[in-house]
């Protein structure tokens, strides 16, 4: 499949956001997951083992921690960088070997809030108090609950690109656990920046679904 092709197809899965026109960070981004995902097409990895390894690679990130103690706290972040690159791969090897199907969908979905789940743990266990942990997630499950209602109810699949996207999301583990191996105590300032995200980005998609339909 040629580059101007999986970019269509790629804007159609994404609620008609074109990558083509994004800024230099995603648009290289989206390049490398197609060049990485036709190699794995071409050697007949399918989309769920790459959200399945993904996964899985989620669940070593609490474990880490919990095992190794502060030197786990550092491979930690690189096995949610890890993690990350696998779930920006799955849909771009269903695109480019035309596996994208409903299941696959809702799969991913799943596997994005147990992966996010599994780092909130971790910051849990790095010293995060349990309190804050618990609202961060939950902020971010309501964003995305109220975005799939939204959805259903008529919205476009996007509404609005918030200040708490999963990439964000994603960053925020990953140099939330890199602070936290140089000084303990700053996994709680990693923990409420991502709570303070979540709630403007709450209120982004609020807005936007109020627009959308009422």
């Amino acid at each position: 499949m040629l580059w101007d092709d999986y970019a269509g197809a790629w804007s159609r899965l994404h609620g008609g956001f074109d990558p083509r026109q994004a800024n230099f960070l995603v648009r290289g981004w989206v390049r490398i997951a197609y060049a990485v995902g036709s190699w794995l097409g071409r050697h007949r990895v399918g989309p769920m083992a790459v959200t399945t390894a993904g996964l899985l690679i989620c669940f070593l990130v609490p474990a880490s921690v919990l095992l190794l103690d502060r030197p786990g706290v550092f491979l930690a972040a690189v096995l949610v960088l890890a993690a990350a690159l696998a779930d920006g791969l799955d849909g771009a090897v269903a695109v480019l070997t035309g596996r994208t199907t409903r299941l696959g969908y809702v799969y991913d979905s799943v596997a994005d809030r147990l992966g996010e789940l599994a780092w909130l743990a971790a910051f849990w266990l790095a010293g995060a108090p349990g309190w804050l942990v618990v609202t961060a997630g939950a902020a971010s499950w309501l964003q995305e609950y109220a975005r799939a209602r939204a959805t259903a109810a008529g919205m476009s699949e996007i509404g609005v690109v918030t200040v708490a996207e999963r990439p964000t999301r994603v960053l925020v583990t990953i140099f939330g656990l890199l602070a936290a191996f140089a000084y303990a105590p700053l996994i709680t300032a990693a923990t409420a920046v991502w709570l303070a995200l979540a709630a403007v980005a709450g209120l982004q998609l609020l807005l936007a679904i109020r627009r959308a339909l009422r």
